[in-house]
This record gives C-alpha cells, sequence and structure tokens, in this order.
C-alpha cells in the first residue's frame, strides 16, 4: 500500500514506488525469465536475488516457510491476506494453497499502483487464475467479502498492511462472526516494527477482553506503542476504522510468537480454540 501521506524512502533516497518500478525491470531484464515463467519459486527466487541489493518489504524465506508449513496443515479452501504490497506473499502462500487443494486466495491492496505490480508478477508466476488481488482498503472489503457471502469464515488470514488496523480488522471479523474454531491467524511485522495493541489483544484472556469491552467500541485507532512513521504512513491523516466495535471479547485464543532463528521480526500464530459463554 503506498502512503497517502508520505511515500517512505530508503537510506538512498529511492521511495518504494521507485523500487517496485526498478524490481519490474529487472525482473523482464532478467536472463532466466523464460525459463522462470509460470514457475512461482524461481520468478520468487528472482525476486530474492534483487532483495540482496534493495531493501523490500518482504515476508522472506524463513517466516515464509512458518506461513507455508502451517497452510499445508490447515489446507484451507480459501485464505485471505491484508497487505499485497507487490506480491511475494501472494505468490508464495497462493501456490501453497493451490499445492494443498485450496480453491482460491485473495490478496488485499489499498494502492492501485503496487496492486497492478502485484498483478504482473503473478501472472509471470502462473497464478492469475488462482490469486485475486482486490484494491481498497482492508475493513471495507472484509465487510463486503461477509455481506455478499464471499467469505463468511476465516480459515486462514495473514495480516501484515496498516500496523494499527490490525486489531480493528480482526475485531470487525470478530463482530461478523468470520471467526471460528479452527480460524488460523498470521500476523507479520509484530517485533519489527512492532504491534502492541494487537498482540494484547490475542494474548488476553476472555475475562480481560470482557472487561475493556465494557468501556465500549473504541474510537479510531489504538496506536499504543507504535512507530510514529507506521502511524503516519499508508492512510490519510485522521482516517478511522470503517466499523467501530468491540469484536467478540468471548472468542478464545491460543497465541504463540514464531521468529527464526537470527531473524529480528517473527510471525504471531493466533488460533481460534473455542467461545467462552457469557
Amino acid at each position: 500500500m503506498m502512503s497517502l501521506q508520505e511515500d517512505s524512502a530508503n537510506h538512498d533516497g529511492q521511495t518504494l514506488n521507485d523500487r517496485v518500478e526498478k524490481l519490474l525491470s529487472f525482473i523482464y531484464n532478467h536472463e532466466g525469465l523464460d525459463e522462470a515463467r509460470g514457475n512461482p519459486h524461481k520468478i520468487l527466487a528472482i525476486v530474492d536475488e534483487f532483495a540482496i541489493q534493495n531493501a523490500m518489504m518482504i515476508v522472506g524465506g524463513p517466516k515464509g516457510e512458518i506461513v507455508t508449513e502451517l497452510i499445508k496443515e490447515k489446507q484451507p479452501k480459501i485464505m485471505v491476506e491484508l497487505g499485497c504490497y507487490f506480491g511475494y506473499s501472494a505468490i508464495l502462500f497462493g501456490d501453497a494453497v493451490r499445492q494443498n487443494g485450496g480453491e482460491r486466495y485473495y490478496s488485499l491492496e489499498l494502492n492501485p499502483d503496487w496492486a497492478a505490480a502485484a498483478r504482473q508478477l503473478i501472472e509471470l508466476a502462473g497464478l492469475q487464475d488462482f490469486v485475486e488481488v482486490i484494491v481498497g482498503r482492508s475493513d471495507v472489503i472484509l465487510d463486503e467479502f461477509y455481506r455478499s457471502g464471499k467469505v463468511t469464515n476465516i480459515e486462514i488470514l495473514f495480516i501484515d498492511h496498516y500496523k494499527p488496523a490490525y486489531l480493528t480488522d480482526l475485531k470487525l471479523c470478530e463482530h461478523h462472526g468470520m471467526i471460528v474454531p479452527g480460524s488460523l491467524l498470521l500476523a507479520d511485522n509484530v517485533i519489527y516494527p512492532g504491534n502492541p495493541p494487537y498482540l494484547e489483544y490475542v494474548r488476553s484472556t476472555v475475562e480481560q477482553k470482557r472487561e475493556v469491552a465494557k468501556s465500549g467500541p473504541p474510537k479510531g485507532y489504538n496506536t499504543t506503542g507504535l512507530l510514529e512513521r507506521t502511524v503516519k504512513s499508508w492512510m490519510p491523516a485522521g482516517d478511522a476504522p470503517f466499523l467501530e466495535t468491540v469484536g467478540n471479547p468471548n472468542i478464545v485464543y491460543h497465541s504463540v510468537l514464531r521468529q527464526p532463528e537470527g531473524e529480528r521480526d517473527a510471525i504471531e500464530v493466533t488460533r481460534c480454540v473455542g467461545v467462552q459463554e457469557a
């Protein structure tokens, strides 16, 4: 998702969009492209080659392996991703869902330019008929998924978008009853840049969540402990969640941090294991 306030730049002054354009040029001019066409892992190998010399916001191999292992275990029919960027995780996880008997992979992306780049890479990987990139706000699209019947139960949700929206989007899904026993939530970047509000929520007991819910729906996003740049990036200033809700505090989660050895970041793996009677 492109910043609607500021397009973040790396140390050499390149904006994220500049890097995506540079990546596409690198791929389309790569000597191994013809051989890689239609092969998701070979396309990603070219991306990894590019990423060695260029800072890219990708899930990467070690964390990606955690997710693909869980896809193999869960074998979802449908998997939803929040935050596509240029499609790395959509290719990696979409291919895993397809190989394990799935039917569809939905990747939600706010920025139409990044979504267009992702679609190009997804087509190069041969996944264009399986992975669907949908442009728009994640909370609005999730609401539309539920109301249209497109996705009524979350099997696996990969969360890697606007950091303050991790928690509000989860509560929206809870509110609609999309989180059910067996639902699997996989949240990236929970250590770097970090997401204390999300971690506190999925690690809380039902009693703790009920107590917080007594105050009613929160106003706006909870940005406690979030880096200023993650709050100011991606969404318009003064933006608010599409739906303000306490979610469903009666849901019981079992949540663990999965941090690959030597990695500074981790995946929070959260399972819905039941619903406690009020």
